[in-house]
């Protein structure tokens, strides 16, 4: 991990600990990258902050007014969004609804992404509940290019990162990295700890694209805590558009933290521009969180106090940045010391626990022994769901040996054989085990045997919620 920490205008520390790559001896230091992932959404929200005070946008504009083309399924929320709602999740979707069109990576450009939103149907009404998106944040990074005449990776690198001093990092992940002082991404797979390729999933930038490292995060923090001011004495943005960017927007619910984390008991929580805003011991923390496959990160700061942290770690442990993040915290409030590392083990212990039988209530309540009601070729075909578009069965084999494959067909790495689970319903196993992100597949069926519809569910409640299998409705496609 990279880990910085900013106090009174200076940087106490940015410095790596541990190794890049998981059996080699290539050490993290101050300068190796990590993906930041949706820690990027803030140099979004801050590009556009930019564009306002240039005047070439309002944060209260209509989104149609910069990119005309825009539509989301109601017209009436066509009409009204503007640019402010892009970044606060109160848009009416539903939580990470239409990240499949985004991870794993799609072979659709960013533009057909967002010409597919007008498909995706809302989970409630418009600005009336908070749900976290990304594929807004796409159209966001739209928005900065149609206005700025650049693209949002050159827009980020020219006017963010250059000036701010961020000299190693990138708007954009790269898996040439023979050359590059990069963090290689980890996950835990049934096999282990294992390193992952690079996701270089373009489409992702304006949401999650960034890598940087400890000392351009600790330049990033120092920035925002100081009102936009530079280090050379001038000005990446005025104290009004700071404002904006940490001002609450849309509430998040607060629930009652576990016991052992009993003084991270929220007073308010909500989503500002590109941060989310909440209170720890009586203090405002302005803050984020960033996950990719093998990546996750966190960035806190507490304006009144100064004091900023950044935590970059390139294995999926939330668990281990708060543990640094929470004891750094409590060190400058004057808090008592607290066993962080402790307490998060303790609930990742019960997590693990709740998962383990949740998954084994889902076998009990398996009949074993129902049959499909129709031949497997007969599941067979080109399905079709409004917004994501088609996904295909294929049988293979013959006889005993035959089985259904399942691909999505705008996603190459999507790709799982069918284990039939009971009745009508199947268990797509992908074939790239890093997804994890097993899911049953439930056949609906006219009186007659003429399959109507599918419908799909991640198996474990451990699935990332970008995998919104639950938000499909696959229909066959006419011949």
């Amino acid at each position: 991990m990279a880990v910085a920490v900013v106090k009174d205008g200076r940087v106490v520390l940015a410095k790596g600990y541990g190794v890049r790559k998981l059996g080699e001896p290539a050490p993290v230091d101050a300068q190796t990258l990590f993906g930041i992932a949706s820690n990027t959404k803030a140099f979004t929200a801050t590009a556009l902050g930019l564009l306002a005070e240039e005047g070439k946008i309002e944060w209260d504009g209509p989104v149609t007014r910069y990119l005309p083309w825009f539509q989301m399924y109601d017209p009436y929320v066509t009409r009204e969004m503007t640019v402010r709602d892009l970044l606060v999740h109160r848009s009416g979707l539903g939580l990470g609804a239409g990240d499949l069109l985004l991870f794993p990576e799609t072979t659709y450009t960013r533009r057909e992404i967002l010409h597919r939103l007008r498909f995706v149907r809302p989970a409630t009404s418009f600005r009336s509940a908070y749900a976290y998106d990304n594929i807004l944040y796409i159209a966001a990074g739209e928005v900065v290019e149609a206005v700025s005449g650049m693209s949002w990776e050159n827009f980020i690198a020219e006017r963010i990162l250059k000036r701010v001093g961020m000299t190693s990092s990138r708007p954009r992940h790269s898996a040439d990295v023979t050359r590059m002082n990069v963090a290689i991404p980890h996950a835990g797979l049934e096999t282990g700890i294992t390193a992952q390729p690079i996701d270089e999933n373009d489409n992702m930038n304006p949401a999650g694209g960034i890598l940087s490292c400890a000392e351009d995060m600790a330049r990033w923090m120092l920035v925002h805590l100081n009102e936009g001011r530079l280090a050379d004495g001038g000005r990446l943005f005025d104290a009004r558009t700071e404002r904006e960017l940490g001002t609450l927007v849309t509430p998040m619910p607060i629930s009652d933290p576990p016991a052992e984390l009993a003084a991270q008991r929220m007073n308010f929580s909500g989503y500002a521009l590109g941060f989310r805003v909440s209170d720890y011991r009586g203090r405002k923390l302005v803050n984020h969180t960033g996950g990719l496959t093998g990546y996750v990160s966190r960035l806190v700061m507490v304006p009144e106090l100064e004091l900023g942290i950044a935590v970059l770690t390139n294995q999926e442990s939330d668990e281990a940045y708060n543990s640094i993040i929470f004891a750094v915290l409590d060190k400058a409030m004057g808090a008592p010391a607290t066993d962080w590392a402790a307490a998060y083990l303790k609930i990742q212990e019960r997590a693990r626990a709740r998962t383990a039988e949740a998954l084994k209530q889902a076998g009990e309540k398996r009949t074993v022994g129902l049959q499909p009601s129709l031949p497997l070729v007969t599941y067979a075909g080109t399905y079709e769901d409004a917004w994501y578009g088609p996904v295909i069965i294929v049988a293979e084999g013959a006889g005993e040996a035959a089985r259904l494959v399942m691909s999505f067909a705008k996603t190459p790495g999507m790709v799982g054989d069918m284990e039939h689970w009971s009745r009508e319903t199947f268990v797509v196993r992908w074939k790239d085990r890093e997804l994890r992100a097993d899911a049953f597949i439930t056949f609906v069926l006219d009186p007659d045997g003429t399959i109507v519809e599918a419908r799909m569910k991640p198996v474990s409640p451990d699935t990332d919620f970008s995998y919104d299998f639950q938000d499909l409705l696959l229909k066959p496609a006419k011949k």
